[in-house]
C-alpha cells in the first residue's frame, strides 16, 4: 500500500464507525470516536471535548444519515492524518445537506481517534 492508500484506510476505519453511530442515532458512540480534547465544529457553535460532540449529535433528528467520500488525505506527522471529505447528511423530512468536512485523526492508546472536525456548508 502506498501512503495515500494507508491514510485513506486509517480515515475510513474511523469514519465508517462514525457513520454507523450517526446513522444509528448513538451520540455517545459518536463522541467515543473523538479524543478527550477534540475541537468539534458542526453546523452550530463549536465545542471542545466529547460532551459537546455527544450533545450535538443527541440534538440531531432521528433518521439522520451520513454518506461520505474521501477527497484528499495527508499524513502530517507520524500518528496524525488529515482528511478532506464531502458528506451528504440526509433526513427523513427534508432535502439532504451537502457539506465539506475536514478532520484530523490522531493515533492514541485506544487507536485512531478524531482530534479535530470542522464542517463547511456548501451553497
Amino acid at each position: 500500500m502506498n501512503g495515500n492508500t494507508d491514510n485513506e484506510a486509517i480515515l475510513r476505519g474511523v469514519l465508517d464507525r462514525w457513520k454507523a453511530a450517526v446513522d444509528g442515532h448513538e451520540p455517545e458512540q459518536v463522541a467515543a470516536l473523538f479524543t478527550e480534547d477534540a475541537i468539534f465544529q458542526g453546523l452550530h457553535p463549536y465545542s471542545v471535548g466529547r460532551p459537546g460532540v455527544a450533545a450535538y449529535y443527541a440534538s440531531q433528528p432521528l433518521g439522520l444519515t451520513a454518506e461520505y467520500r474521501v477527497l484528499e488525505t495527508r499524513a502530517l506527522a507520524d500518528g496524525l492524518v488529515l482528511g478532506y471529505l464531502a458528506v451528504d447528511f440526509s433526513f427523513t423530512d427534508r432535502p439532504p445537506i451537502a457539506v465539506n468536512l475536514g478532520v484530523l485523526v490522531r493515533r492514541t492508546e485506544e487507536g485512531w481517534s478524531l482530534a479535530h472536525y470542522q464542517v463547511s456548508r456548501l451553497g
